[in-house]
């Protein structure tokens, strides 16, 4: 077996344990009422410990996959995790999953094969220099940090918004896994001074604190979308504006690609609203039964 089929294989892998995570992790976290502790809630959830570790399992198959191929390679794929994640969904709801959804899944699968058969993506080199690092990371931060105020000062989008900045340091975090694997061949002292460890600790652990804040307000189908495609954007623009990687491809190929990110980008999103608008209303849309009625004080 070739290095780049084992790290399609531990990718797409990642991408199951991703939904079944993802799964576990949201129903936990909208259960938890704004007047309760927050984290204090989730870590005494059996539930949300399952999806953390689901999540765990993920990450260690991404960094497998990334000693094989490169971050534009493995990616990509880890956009198959709504694949996953959708009928998983349903099936926990007691629904059937759409002719509608199914096709979408194809288009987005075969959009998927296209970028990774004509883009040929390239290896690049995972110790690139902290002053090469400054502006695109700075970038990415900082629409991190727009899509959080976002969140804060608008209820309606606060799962999406949520969602986008949690796939965006996720995909942040992917782009130091390379580098970060490689310095653990040398010793833990190495290891633990180097600012990329830390970097990548930092932004992981804010990535999982907005992933559970985008689970608690709203739907899976209203932030997975999201942290679906924020994460392979995030990488992708940091692994060819910082570590030197690019798509072999030249001319119509690269149109081609280009269409298949956008066709990626549409069928991920539209699988979401597709499925979002088949859900049944939920209990919140049911009235409140109305309070006892007050016992007649005594004159």
């Amino acid at each position: 077996m070739t290095g780049t089929a084992v790290a399609v294989l531990c990718a797409l892998a990642a991408a199951a344990l991703i939904a079944v995570g993802s799964v576990a992790q949201q129903s936990s976290a909208a259960a938890v009422p704004d007047t309760d502790s927050f984290v204090g809630s989730l870590l005494r959830s059996p539930r949300w410990w399952a999806g953390i570790l689901g999540d765990g399992g993920s990450y260690v198959l991404q960094v497998i996959a990334l000693v094989f191929g490169s971050v534009l390679l493995v990616q990509p794929l880890l956009v198959a995790s709504l694949l996953f994640a959708l009928p998983l969904a349903a099936a926990t709801t007691g629904r059937r999953v759409t002719r509608t959804t199914w096709l979408l899944a194809g288009a987005l699968c075969a959009a998927l094969a296209i970028f990774l058969l004509v883009g040929n993506p390239s290896e690049g080199t995972g110790d690139a220099a902290a002053v090469r690092w400054a502006l695109p990371l700075g970038a990415v931060l900082a629409v991190t940090a727009a899509a959080v105020v976002v969140a804060v000062l608008s209820p309606r989008l606060r799962a999406l918004s949520f969602g986008i900045a949690a796939g965006i340091l996720y995909g942040v975090t992917s782009a130091f896994t390379k580098h970060v694997t490689d310095l653990a061949e040398h010793g833990i002292p190495q290891l633990l001074g180097s600012w990329q460890t830390w970097t990548l600790v930092a932004a992981g652990a804010a990535a999982i604190y907005l992933q559970q804040r985008a689970f608690q307000a709203g739907s899976l189908t209203a932030s997975l979308p999201a942290l679906t495609v924020g994460e392979p954007l995030a990488a992708i623009v940091l692994g060819m504006t910082v570590l030197g990687e690019h798509l072999r491809t030249d001319g119509p190929g690269r149109i081609l690609v280009g269409a298949a990110v956008v066709v990626m980008l549409v069928t991920t999103v539209t699988l979401s609203r597709a499925q979002a608008a088949d859900t049944p209303a939920d209990a919140a849309a049911t009235p409140a039964p109305a309070p006892p009625p007050e016992t007649p004080r005594r004159r």
